[in-house]
């Protein structure tokens, strides 16, 4: 293979080009023929006809869905972030209602096809409710990762324009992109885009937004992307909007039994002595997953620097205690 077709191949990779990839992995596949070797020539043109199959059907030979060399490109490369999750909801605590849930959802979605026979339509559209830090991001992440979809997370304070009428067309672009690309789709602080019609604050850029939002919802999900949207306020979600998602799953701060086992699965293998676990409780009161996880990587990160083999109460007590006062900072300020 020519320095010429390898440097257009992983171009054609970088943009997301598919079609373009499998084009050029033809035109190597004839130059080798022309250089005689036609069993490499006759290999690439079966994997080429093999993705192209795929393509059409959505699924691999081994059963597993597709996941597409999709990357954002336009004007949606400022709006739309791609990231490719290996991660899976078994690598989360939940609650058993919500894993539950998320698991029915993760079957209707590989099982899609038998549900289409029968005249249904697998969950497409979920909101995701809760304090930060409860686990809502991850979730996203998470299901990509079941699924084996890329996960496309928009930034949706790039929606919004300074110039008027910009911000419905760059949500057309959006809605496009879930059309045409399947994918788990996160909006993330969703109350940006989705809050009351006819609130004293609102401007009429936000109603058209939100209008546009509206319609979108109402749009047959030809490629069964899954749209998550996720916000801290569900409190100021417009009422019609919200009875537009298929599932509403509202998340919490764990429970004293789900804190312990956030913190020993974040230690991993710098366990704790099982006298300490109850003079730990105290200290895990009120904070939410992600505050969790980062007091114990905090004790863990010390520990590998210190060549320690275990990590200390004390050290984990107080990095618990640390994230309690900053939470309490935060506290103060947003009454103020």
């Amino acid at each position: 293979m020519s320095t010429k077709h390898l440097l257009a191949l992983l171009n054609s990779h970088v943009e997301g080009d598919e079609e373009q990839f499998l084009s050029i992995a033809l035109q190597v596949a004839a130059q080798e023929a022309r250089q005689g070797r036609t069993e490499d020539a006759d290999k690439l043109k079966r994997l080429v006809q093999k993705a192209r199959d795929q393509q059409r059907t959505g699924r691999p030979a081994g059963g597993q869905t597709l996941v597409p060399l999709a990357r954002p490109r336009g004007e949606l490369q400022g709006l739309v972030e791609s990231a490719y999750p290996k991660g899976t909801l078994a690598s989360m605590v939940l609650s058993d209602d919500v894993r539950g849930r998320l698991a029915r959802l993760v079957r209707q979605q590989q099982e899609r096809a038998a549900l289409r026979d029968h005249g249904q339509t697998p969950t497409t559209h979920m909101l995701l409710v809760g304090p930060p830090g409860t686990g809502k991001t991850m979730t996203a992440s998470a299901l990509a990762g079941e699924l084996h979809l890329p996960l496309f997370t928009v930034r949706l304070e790039a929606l919004f324009s300074r110039f008027f009428g910009e911000t419905a067309g760059k949500l057309r672009l959006l809605f496009d992109q879930v059309a045409q690309t399947r994918g788990v789709y996160l909006l993330d602080e969703f109350d940006a885009i989705g809050a009351r019609r006819g609130d004293p604050n609102d401007v009429g850029e936000i109603r058209r937004v939100l209008n546009s939002v509206l319609a979108f919802m109402e749009e047959p999900n030809s490629t069964d992307s899954l749209v998550l949207a996720a916000t801290n306020h569900v409190e100021i979600l417009d009422e019609a909007l919200a009875r537009r998602f298929d599932e509403v799953i509202e998340y919490g701060l764990p429970d004293p039994a789900a804190a312990l086992g956030i913190i020993e699965r974040r230690l991993g293998k710098f366990k704790l002595a099982a006298r300490s676990w109850e003079s730990i409780g105290p200290a895990l009161d009120g904070l939410s997953q992600a505050e969790l996880g980062r007091a114990a990587d905090a004790v863990v990160k010390d520990a590998i620097l210190e060549g320690a083999a275990k990590i200390s109460p004390d050290a984990l007590r107080q990095a618990l205690q640390n994230r309690q006062t900053l939470k309490g900072k935060f506290r103060r300020q947003i009454g103020r």
